[in-house]
């Protein structure tokens, strides 16, 4: 019995001090809540006025920003397709582009007279206008015809528009009897046009029946004042080919095929357009228009001149004459 009064006894002893323990953690614990920390809260709001004054919203402000950035660059690499990788440009093609950027191409001005008379006009100019299509730009075709009815349609007009060349469609009203002097009058026209506008370029007559190798575009671009090349014809009564024009070494003309040098065929040259307006570059006192009306004699009277300005391109034939119909 003794034995067990000792053991409740300790188990009574033991239960106090716990209770007792737990006691003195609990209002130590209830106490030191209202003391005051070295260390600042993190969800307090006071600042001190000294710092409020000195504290710069930069940095935030930078921050906001930079991720903004980083997240819309995220969505746009997500929504913007891959680049296509860069074609590497053979060194020759970078060097001809180079040229052109320095150097940029001369405008032709390509000069074409028509008649109505000709059955086949209309399949002759789609022929030219599907040539010039491939000629690198800057080109400009003009075309001239004698005025239609008021209630006729005009068959060139219709086919100028759906060539996509830049073009000029000139008509005029004068009656010919004579083809050929309807033809040397269709021409002056066109003159007097690139006269009045001041169009600058090399200026070329291509009749309907002309036949080119593309190289030839490229090669009268070149021209400074005047040029001149030989020109295949092929007579639809005669089984052979009469050659025209000049003769040359390099680009000096030396002699001519058939043709003398004074009756230069109006398909066999090219000339500056400055030539007709701009009188003062060519040490002329006065423009074609004050000089003579016929700028076709004037052009022709002044190529034959310059006999040193007149370049020869010769190195193989590039135009043809298929006097066809």
């Amino acid at each position: 019995m003794m034995g067990s009064s000792e053991r409740s006894k300790k188990k009574i002893h033991l239960w106090k001090k716990a209770i007792v323990h737990f006691s003195l953690c609990f209002v130590t614990g209830f106490f030191t809540g209202f003391f005051p920390t070295n260390k600042p809260s993190t969800i307090s709001s006071h600042v001190p006025l000294s710092f409020s004054s000195s504290y710069s919203p930069q940095p935030i402000e930078v921050f906001h920003r930079a991720k903004t950035q980083t997240l819309n660059r995220s969505l746009l690499d997500e929504t913007e397709p891959t680049p296509p990788k860069k074609m590497k440009i053979p060194e020759k093609k970078k060097k001809k582009m180079n040229t052109e950027e320095i150097n940029p191409r001369r405008l032709v001005i390509v000069i074409t007279p028509t008649n109505k008379r000709n059955k086949v006009r209309g399949a002759l100019l789609r022929r030219l206008a599907n040539t010039l299509k491939l000629v690198a730009q800057p080109l400009l075709w003009i075309v001239v015809e004698q005025q239609q009815k008021s209630d006729d349609s005009s068959e060139v007009s219709e086919i100028l528009r759906k060539t996509g060349i830049m073009y000029r469609h000139v008509v005029f009203k004068d009656n010919f009897t004579d083809v050929d002097s309807e033809m040397d009058h269709q021409r002056n026209i066109a003159l007097n046009h690139i006269e009045q506008h001041r169009l600058s370029g090399i200026v070329h007559f291509a009749g309907l029946e002309n036949v080119y190798d593309l190289s030839f575009f490229e090669e009268i671009r070149a021209i400074e004042a005047f040029g001149t090349w030989p020109v295949a014809k092929l007579s639809p009564n005669k089984n052979r080919v009469i050659l025209e024009g000049p003769v040359c070494n390099s680009s000096e003309i030396t002699r001519w095929h058939l043709k003398k040098m004074n009756n230069l065929a109006i398909s066999t040259f090219a000339f500056n357009s400055s030539i007709l307006w701009d009188p003062e570059r060519w040490g002329r006192t006065s423009s074609v228009q004050d000089t003579s009306q016929n700028s076709l004699k004037f052009v022709r009277k002044e190529a034959l001149e310059e006999e040193t300005k007149l370049k020869g391109i010769c190195s193989k034939v590039l135009l043809w004459d298929l006097q066809l119909f």
